[in-house]
């Protein structure tokens, strides 16, 4: 339908491109609407931010402050201190092991390398050394012979290095072991010691000192070592020893008394005394029958050899009594007391006895002295010395204090604590 109000006749509406939808124009009471809503946020956006920038700034002001008190202060003061007030310090370097003799002969050979069985005693005594190194009786020593109060007194203004004087042993002693470095090396059996002071000269003096005493240490536990492996084997020599001579003592007593060196030897000489009478005995007796078929009974050399006989058997009656043939009442010497009117069996046996215990001292004499022989050459193959392969050095050069260390460690700790501090307040402000 044509508009009147258009004389130019109908009003032609321009074409729509393909894909492009035409945007329908808002309501004008709904732009009114959105104005309102716009102007209320911004009017609240201008009330909040009123109300929370004076509590932002506050905060920011709190952690800037925190920021300079605990890292930029603490870490600018250290620096200029190290730099400016801090002394040098000189190190004197030392490089020792624990040997003993017979690693060092076993090891001479591939075999020995392998089959070492002294390396545990080496390894505790290095231990050792590492704790009296860094004992009282050491710090004592060193302090007697250098003064540590002068060696170690504040040069300067620097009184956080250096040793305040008259101190207890306790602080003293953890003084010293900040000043003296021990390592060990398990695997060579190494050890590394280090000296520092603020004199190049004082330092190597104070380690050739330290290593006067390590050696004496040494010395003194491989002396002890020694006469502790001796001493069993030395009480066992005395025991030996006076058996041996109270067997010897008995024995000689016996031969006072008996009057007899050997009576084994008596005792085979009256045998073959006896026998040799029975002999004789029975050659009389021969000579009797004899007589007796050429002779009357009553002539005078069959009366001799009736007498000759009588008295012949009387002797080796007495002979044999005198023997121990006889009766078992016979009297048998049990101790050399028992000598007096004893047989010669008695007196046989006795004397046996007291050899026998001779002879079985005489044995345990000769064990006990092999087996101090042994334990005296254990003993010496298994002696400790110090081997010192590298001697104190003298330092041309400071190397302590570590200023870009320290001055980096009291930065980084004061970063931890404000970034410590930083994190529990908010953590705090988010919980309330």
């Amino acid at each position: 339908m044509a508009n009147p109000d258009n004389t130019a006749g109908p009003r032609i509406v321009p074409p729509q491109l393909d894909g492009v939808v035409a945007k329908p124009k808002p309501h004008p009471n709904v732009r009114i609407l959105e104005g309102l809503l716009d102007e209320g946020k911004k009017k609240a956006r201008e009330v909040r931010s009123k109300r929370i920038s004076p509590l932002l700034k506050i905060r920011h002001l709190v952690i800037i402050a925190a920021f300079v008190v605990l890292v930029a202060i603490p870490s600018t003061l250290a620096s200029l201190y190290l730099a400016f007030v801090a002394q040098d310090q000189y190190h004197s370097s030392s490089s020792f092991a624990v040997r003993s003799i017979a690693s060092s002969v076993g090891a001479s050979d591939i075999m020995g390398m392998f089959t070492q069985t002294t390396a545990t005693s080496t390894v505790a005594d290095s231990y050792i050394l590492m704790d009296y190194l860094l004992s009282e009786r050491m710090l004592e020593d060193v302090d007697s012979r250098f003064d540590l109060d002068a060696v170690y007194a504040p040069r300067g203004a620097d009184f956080f290095f250096g040793m305040a004087a008259a101190l207890p042993i306790e602080d003293k002693l953890s003084y010293w072991q900040r000043m003296i470095t021990v390592n060990f090396d398990n695997a060579s059996g190494i050890l590394q010691l280090q000296v520092r002071a603020f004199d190049p000269l004082q330092a190597q003096e104070i380690a050739r000192f330290i290593l006067a005493r390590c050696e004496a240490l040494i010395n003194d536990l491989s002396t002890t070592a020694h006469n502790e492996s001796l001493k069993l084997a030395r009480q066992e020599i005395a025991i030996a020893e006076k058996r041996l001579t109270d067997a010897r003592m008995a024995l000689r007593e016996f031969r006072d008394v008996s009057q007899d060196v050997d009576p084994v030897e008596g005792a085979k000489l009256a045998v073959q005394l006896v026998a040799g009478m029975e002999q004789e005995l029975a050659k009389l007796n021969a000579d009797l029958e004899v007589a007796r078929s050429q002779m009357a009974e009553d002539t005078p050399r069959i009366r001799v050899i009736k007498t000759q006989i009588a008295a012949l058997e009387s002797r080796i009656q007495a002979e044999k009594q005198r023997l121990g043939s006889g009766t078992v009442g016979t009297k048998t010497a049990r101790t050399t007391q028992d000598l007096t009117g004893s047989d010669v069996s008695g007196r046989l046996q006795l004397y046996e006895k007291l050899e026998l215990e001779r002879e079985f001292g005489e044995r345990t004499y000769a064990a006990a002295l092999a087996s101090l022989e042994k334990a005296r050459m254990d003993a010496t193959g298994k002696q400790r010395y110090l081997a010192v392969f590298i001697q104190p050095t003298l330092s041309q050069m400071a190397q302590y204090p570590n200023r870009l260390l320290y001055a980096f460690l009291v930065f980084l700790a004061g970063m931890f604590a404000w970034g410590m501090a930083t994190l529990l307040y908010y953590n705090i402000r988010d919980r309330a």
